[in-house]
């Protein structure tokens, strides 16, 4: 199945929104995929997204962020999502590494914003029985090279994986679409609106894709 930029869905927008995803083609969409819960994408992945847009947005990059939740669901809200966008505030293991690393202001807010538009994918209760096929194509999809395992390393990766997939309670719509393998991701499409990249904690390679990306007037 190819994917497009009409396949992303935001359930909610916290900043920026309502947007049509579809009224974005002529434009390079770089979606900043984070998870509230989640220091990494603090400390590196979105304040790299903001350098980004801040640097390309007037040459045609429009960037998104849209908050996930594979994990930890009672702390990946839409709830947590707004008191971010609206004061700053941060919350769980964001909040212990950006404290640890002092990267908070006095009143220990975030000490910068997202200046683009913000959504909350959709989380939907997950209902889909743990079946051995379900895990096993779940293995392919999420783990490069897991065929070329040997016997046993897939057999302990099959068992770790539903285990994940039992407890698993809910599942997000944009993140399991297209792949994610975590956070932070970002997924980048061209100006048709055809997906030209994703990338999970990479972060080096973003700008010379970018420029390139909007360089091509096509």
């Amino acid at each position: 199945m190819t994917l497009l930029l009409s396949d992303i869905t935001v359930d909610a927008w916290a900043q920026g929104g309502p947007i049509s995803l579809n009224d974005l083609v002529g434009s390079v969409v770089m979606i900043e995929v984070f998870q509230v819960n989640c220091p990494g994408c603090f400390i590196y992945s979105l304040p790299k997204a903001v350098e980004l847009y801040e640097k390309y947005h007037e040459h045609g990059l429009v960037v998104i962020g849209l908050a996930t939740a594979f994990e930890d669901y009672d702390k990946n809200t839409f709830e947590n999502l707004q008191k971010l966008i609206v004061n700053g505030e941060v919350i769980g293991e964001t909040y212990k590494a950006l404290n640890r690393y002092d990267k908070l202001t006095e009143d220990h807010k975030l000490s910068w914003k997202i200046p683009f538009p913000v959504g909350m994918d959709r989380v939907v209760t997950d209902t889909e029985p743990v079946t051995d096929e379900r895990v096993l194509q779940y293995a392919q999809n999420f783990l490069n090279g897991f065929d070329d395992f040997n016997e046993r390393k897939k057999y302990a990766v099959l068992q770790q994986v539903k285990h994940y997939l039992e407890q698993k309670t809910k599942k997000a719509e944009t993140f399991e679409k297209f792949g994610l393998q975590g956070t932070p991701s970002s997924i980048t499409f061209d100006r048709k609106g055809q997906l030209r990249d994703i990338s999970f904690g990479q972060i080096d390679y973003k700008q010379a894709m970018i420029e390139e990306l909007v360089a091509d007037k096509r």
